[in-house]
């Protein structure tokens, strides 16, 4: 694993004892939450391995608790997230999963409301540094270290065309970007991770664009 500076070796401010457990753990909540786009009213928080045995200990369940809020690592009422999400109607369930798994520090979430719902896997790799390694089926590798666009799709010809010319029309910098799909010609998710934070004025316009279905951001 490369460090940029000595800020990811010794992880970023936070509320807990662990950079892999807490940290990473609230960044893997929030991370579920910015792709919902709204508040859930449940969760059910698979663990796994290391996760799954250290967790009450570590604090990964109220840091995943105040991801799911939308707390930043160093919230200071992150040790109290269990208690504000039970306050604010956010039901959490969590799995002790014994299913094999690349990584130890993994979780799947599974979030949602009355109308919607989503489902996330993501991994803590140190620092306070995570990948989300799967959405709603779909495989891919998403940092969170820089701003990223996710968008569903049908799986047409002129689809990802019509996004990046919105997007150089703007001057977003692409840096990196994937495409999957389930399918020919069904579902598909394209995942773009982009130089700078993007502007609503430019999603709105985006989710205009042929074949385009559903959009989500996460803001670095």
């Amino acid at each position: 694993m490369k460090y940029n500076s000595v800020f990811d070796i010794i992880g970023p401010v936070m509320v807990g004892p662990s950079s892999s457990h807490t940290a990473g753990a609230a960044r893997i909540g929030k991370a579920a939450r910015n792709l919902f786009g709204k508040q859930p009213k449940w969760a059910k928080i698979h663990l796994y391995e290391s996760f799954a045995k250290t967790y009450k200990g570590h604090g990964t369940d109220f840091a995943l608790a105040g991801g799911l809020l939308g707390f930043e690592t160093d919230h200071p009422q992150m040790s109290k997230a269990l208690e504000i999400a039970k306050e604010k109607g956010l039901e959490i369930e969590f799995v002790e999963d014994s299913a094999a798994v690349d990584h130890p520090n993994t979780a799947r979430l599974i979030i949602g409301d009355d109308m919607d719902q989503l489902e996330l896997i993501g991994i803590s790799i140190g620092g306070g540094k995570v990948e989300i390694t799967e959405l709603n089926g779909f495989e891919l590798r998403l940092s969170g270290n820089h701003p990223a666009i996710l968008i569903m799709h049908n799986d047409r010809y002129g689809a990802i065309a019509s996004v990046t010319k919105i997007l150089a029309k703007h001057e977003v910098n692409i840096g990196h970007m994937e495409v999957n799909r389930k399918d020919v010609g069904k579902e598909a998710l394209m995942v773009i991770e982009v130089d700078q934070n993007v502007e609503d004025t430019i999603l709105n316009e985006l989710k205009e664009a042929d074949h385009i279905n559903q959009i989500a951001k996460i803001v670095s």
